[in-house]
Formats: C-alpha cells, structure tokens, sequence
C-alpha cells in the first residue's frame, strides 16, 4: 500500500498492462479491419482527443496546461471504447472483455498521470484512506484530548478533528483539523496563548492535504523536539466547502470563505484550545490558491493576522479569466472584487505595522516569479517586510513541502520573537539545488 503512484514499478507495470490489453482488443483479425476500421479509430480518436484536449478542458476549468502523456492515455482510453463499440458485433467475447479491461487501464494510466502531475497522491495507500475517508495517522477526536494535563513534554502533538460554528460566516464547511504541539499538553503557562497557524491548500482538495501532502505535522514536530516541545498551533483549514468548490477565500456566490477563515476560526481556536489573541502570533500559509489566500487575508485582516506564507500564489484571487473571475467570484461586483486584490487593499490601507512575510515560488514557475516579485515590491512600499525565495521545483506539493519546511523556523520566530528577529530588508534569493 505504500507502493509509490509518482514513479517507480507500478506505473510503468499500469502502461505496459494498458498498452498491452489495447492491443490484444484491437487485435489483427481480417483485412476489411485492419485496412477500413482501424484508420477510422484512429482518426476518431485523434479529433475526439483533440477536442478534450483544448475546448473541453477550458470547459471544465482545467486551465494548467496538462503533460502530453495524459491526453495521450486518454486518447487511448477513447480508441479502446471505440475498438469495443466498433467491433461488437464481430469479435469474440474474450476480445470484448479485453477491450473493457484496456479502456479501464488506459483511464487509470491517465489519471495517474494527472496525480503524477500534480503529486496529490504520491502513494496507493493515500489514495485509498482519502478516497474512504480514513482518519489520518495520530487523529483523534475532541474526546481523545480528555485526561488531564501532562507533567513531562510529550514526544509529539496531538492532530484533533473539530467542527467549528460557521457562526460569523453561514459558510458549509467540512471537518477541519488542529494541530497541538507537545508544549499545549503540559501543565504549566505555557500551555496557554500559543501562537497560531492556519494552513490552506489548493483549489482542489481537502483540509487533510497539508497533513499528508505537506507533511507539515512531521515538520512541527521536529521543530519541537529541538524546542522543549514548543511549536504553534496548526489549524488546517477548509477555505472551499467541497473538492471543486474555488472560492479563492472570498466571500461571493461560492461561499462567505473569508469570514470562516478570519472569524469563524480564530474565535473558535482562541475559546477552545487557549490560543494567543494578539494577531502577532497569528499566521497564515498556504500553497496554490492557499498561497493567494494567505497575502490577501493578512493584507485585508491586519487586525487578525501579521504574518503569511505565499507558496506558489496568484497576484490577487483568479479562476480561469479575468472574466470568468469576476462572475464567479464576485458575482459581477467590480468594487468586491477590487476589495480582494492584494496590490489595491495595500495601496489603500497605507502603512502596516508588524506585518511580513515570505514568497516562496519554484525555479520552473516565472509567472508566479513576477508576480511574487510586484506584490513584494508593493508590500514594501506600505512597511511590509518580504521576502522572495525561488528554489528549485513546480507548481506540485512536492515543492511546496520542503518550501514550508524550509521556511517554518522562519515563521516560528515571528510569532515568538524571542526564537529570532524580525526582518529589516525586502530582498530575493534563489536557492540553489543541493
């Protein structure tokens, strides 16, 4: 179950099986097929491919332009369909049977090839406990934390399942997840007032994603160890309602996102677990569209956060075009929609106090270089403190995790100052391979 989906045996053994049954379903038969039939597939599938691949996915809001192996599966998966229909009538059922067994193979080589694209899956066993809703490795629930306070540092936190009040925002989330450190389970001051961390994922996905894609827990707790146990607190958010819901932490037609991410949850984490109210111990981090959420929220709610991570961030809130983003988002409200780009709430807001942060974007990502770029350059002009780190990599949470693993001390000193020092100076860096 921990065979790897991103490289390795098994995807290689998932092509040579796919390619291998396609060919038995086409099969050489009689010379009417080989010469009409076949060049008709083929033909068929090309257009149909063709067309998936350009109108149909803009359609369907795949905008990232997608590695050729995957429409070329796909192609593969539509002749195998069509290998079937076309030759029903005339091919034995154990040749029908083969071409069911190469468009299910092919489809599945082809969605992989998505995963593989974009590392949200990088084991079979991950695939299969979201797919069935396990719980993630060390989850409890509220009821789990009951027993009392510990006298000793514990080895690692704790990852506690909550349902937090959409009081503030009527927003229907999912369950979201908090992280407590070993430090909160001690009886003593320290227990109280922990700075905090929300995490966000990408458009696409779930709060758990920054558990098992970000490894963000395994990071905590490693940064505790070396640390009496102390780290913040992590809230793994749920900024989209559902898998294919893009809110860009709005509020708009999809949801009041923002409100549950601003309100909804500090209030909550602060009441529940004894959390810090200062808003210099409050963060935000996020990957994608997380990464997006994070400047924006800290540039719009200074008042309840200081601090942000920007991986892999848009310039302002964005879906498929400049069009498509104000009918979705705002409904079609320009003055909402300028309320939610970055660059315009910090020229209006003026100076900031103690507000910084990092961007941290990948070597294969120039777009989000410029615009990493801009917003920090605009940040700087109204006393935000930046910084732009370009490290090898894409647009993948196998980027994005060294990335906030990399930058956690980091983050951790400013929510406790006396773990390091502020910033002084906007600057770049790049990273260069070890």
């Amino acid at each position: 179950m921990s065979v790897s989906l991103l490289g390795g045996w098994f995807p290689a053994m998932l092509d040579v099986l796919a390619a291998g049954a396609l060919i038995a379903a086409v099969g050489w038969r009689n010379r009417n097929w080989r010469w009409r039939a076949v060049p008709l597939i083929a033909g068929a599938t090309l257009l149909l491919t063709m067309l998936a691949a350009y109108p149909g996915a803009k359609a369907v809001g795949i905008t990232d332009p997608l590695p050729f192996s995957v429409w070329f599966w796909f192609g593969l998966t539509i002749s195998a369909l069509i290998v079937l229909a076309a030759g029903w009538r005339t091919a034995r059922w154990w040749r029908r049977g083969t071409a069911v067994v190469a468009a299910a193979l092919a489809a599945l080589v082809c969605a992989n090839g998505v995963n593989q694209f974009v590392g949200y899956y990088p084991t079979i066993d991950s695939a299969v406990n979201d797919w069935t809703n396990a719980p993630l490795p060390g989850q409890v629930s509220m009821a789990g934390l009951r027993g009392g306070a510990s006298v000793k540092v514990p080895a690692a936190g704790r990852l506690v399942a909550v349902n937090i009040p959409d009081t503030y925002s009527h927003f229907g989330h999912r369950q979201e997840l908090v992280y407590l450190p070993p430090i909160w389970f001690v009886k003593s001051a320290h227990r109280h007032h922990l700075p905090v961390v929300e995490l966000i994922g990408g458009e696409r996905g779930g709060p758990g994603d920054w558990v098992r894609l970000g490894n963000a827990v395994q990071v905590s707790d490693a940064y505790a160890r070396q640390h009496h146990g102390f780290a913040p607190i992590l809230v793994f958010a749920d900024a989209t309602e559902r898998f294919d819901n893009d809110t860009e932490c709005v509020n708009g037609p999809k949801g009041n996102s923002a409100d549950h991410l601003d309100q909804d949850i500090p209030k909550y984490i602060e009441k529940t677990f004894g959390a810090a109210t200062n808003p210099d111990q409050w963060a935000v981090a996020g990957f994608s569209m997380g990464g997006t959420c994070s400047i924006d929220l800290v540039v719009e709610h200074p008042d309840v956060f200081h601090h942000f991570l920007d991986i892999s961030g848009d310039l302002a809130p964005y879906t498929s075009t400049p069009a498509a983003s104000l009918h979705d988002l705002y409904g079609g409200n320009v003055a909402l929609e300028k309320a939610n780009e970055p660059l315009l709430v910090m020229r209006a807001h003026g100076k900031y106090t103690g507000v910084n942060g990092l961007f941290l974007t990948s070597t294969q990502e120039r777009r989000h270089q410029h615009e990493a770029e801009e917003l920090s350059k605009a940040a700087a002009k109204v006393g935000i403190w930046s910084r732009v780190q370009i490290s090898p990599g894409t647009h993948v949470w196998q980027f994005a995790a060294p990335a906030f693993a990399t930058a956690y001390p980091w983050l951790v000193s400013q929510l406790a100052p006396q773990a390091g020092q502020h910033g002084q100076h906007r600057e770049t860096r790049h990273t260069k391979p070890a």
